[in-house]
């Protein structure tokens, strides 16, 4: 039976995203999606300017547009996906959840919340049994999850094939695609030509959610993992795909072969969108480059190359796609989760 599924924010340019990949999603229905006022009441082509490289699914087209509103979103719509301004859904995810829908959120508002699961499927499936601590204190009926920065959850992954190693401190410098700004988030005369050094609260997104993502969970609390994080993000002009060079300090000697064995053997997940593989890894120092491999896996596929050893444990270069595994794509990973877990 299908999950009937709806999107919060389904005209920006993650909402796209959403449409892009919920079209012919083997167990997701597209039944609802809500944006601004302006938008409401309007067929979703008339509401959107479309941006995304495939066409507008013809049933998404003809569908109207509702007010981000509990009372707009039917009652039968098993799972939301929020695509929200963080600033608009920390005011709006709330008044779903105490309706009693379950959300799969992209926006960063709650990341950090001790009760609301930050999740990464292959990383830390187990962070949803959260929901039931986050129902018993806010008294919600619905639920919430969140999935991480698109700069973090690049990065991630492969941080969780170290930990074998001991993890103790990580220094990680981003180079990241104007797509991760929004559309009108960056304009030609500032990046053209030109990289901006500084990205406002990115840095504390990827030391504070790389933690939560890494920590351990004894079913009451969830503790932050140990390991130091310190983070420099850098916008720089590439349309799509993060690409970040990692310093890890490790607390056991780890040869370079053996992180890229660690890496490559890091185990994936049984859900739809997932790729084969999490890290593809590359013997080849040139890669990964975000216009030759941000789209590996669908663009849910994690990339690492030039793994090599440092006086204190390795350095290497990871790639994710932004937009896709770093946003809308994992929002969808975890809501084949919850729907494989049973919480829809």
């Amino acid at each position: 039976m299908a999950v009937r599924v709806g999107i919060l924010g389904a005209t920006g340019a993650v909402g796209q995203r959403f449409i892009q990949l919920l079209e012919d999603h083997p167990t997701f229905e597209l039944a609802a999606l809500t944006a601004s006022e302006s938008s409401a009441g309007k067929r979703y082509d008339e509401a959107a300017k479309w941006r995304v490289n495939t066409p507008i699914p013809d049933d998404v087209a003809s569908m109207e547009v509702g007010r981000t509103d509990p009372a707009d979103v039917p009652d039968d719509i098993d799972l939301l996906f929020s695509s929200l301004p963080s600033s608009v859904a920390a005011d709006v995810e709330p008044k779903f959840l105490e309706e009693g829908y379950v959300v799969s959120s992209n926006s960063s508002n709650d990341r950090m919340a001790p009760d609301v699961p930050l999740t990464i499927p292959e990383i830390n499936p187990g962070h949803l049994d959260l929901i039931e601590v986050q129902r018993d204190e806010r008294g919600w009926d619905g639920a919430l999850v969140k999935n991480p920065n698109c700069s973090t959850i690049t990065m991630v992954p492969t941080l969780a094939a170290l930990d074998q190693f001991g993890l103790d401190k990580v220094h990680v410098t981003t180079l990241q695609a104007v797509s991760g700004a929004g559309y009108d988030g960056v304009t030609s005369m500032e990046i053209i030509d030109n990289a901006i050094p500084h990205i406002g609260g990115e840095e504390e997104k990827m030391e504070t959610e790389s933690r939560k993502l890494l920590g351990s969970f004894d079913g009451a609390e969830l503790s932050l993992h140990d390991a130091e994080v310190n983070a420099s993000c850098n916008r720089i002009p590439t349309l799509d795909g993060h690409l970040e060079s990692v310093f890890a300090d490790l607390e056991d000697d780890a040869s370079p072969e053996a992180v890229k064995a660690a890496m490559r053997e890091y185990p994936g997940v049984d859900l739809p969108s997932a790729p084969e593989q999490l890290i593809h890894v590359f013997d080849d120092n040139y890669r990964p480059q975000p216009r030759l491999d941000r789209d590996r896996g669908d663009g849910m596929q994690i990339s690492a190359g030039a793994i090599q050893e440092t006086p204190n444990g390795v350095k290497y270069n990871c790639l994710a796609h932004n937009t896709i595994r770093g946003a809308a794509g994992a929002s969808v990973l975890n809501g084949e989760l919850l729907a494989q877990e049973g919480w829809i």
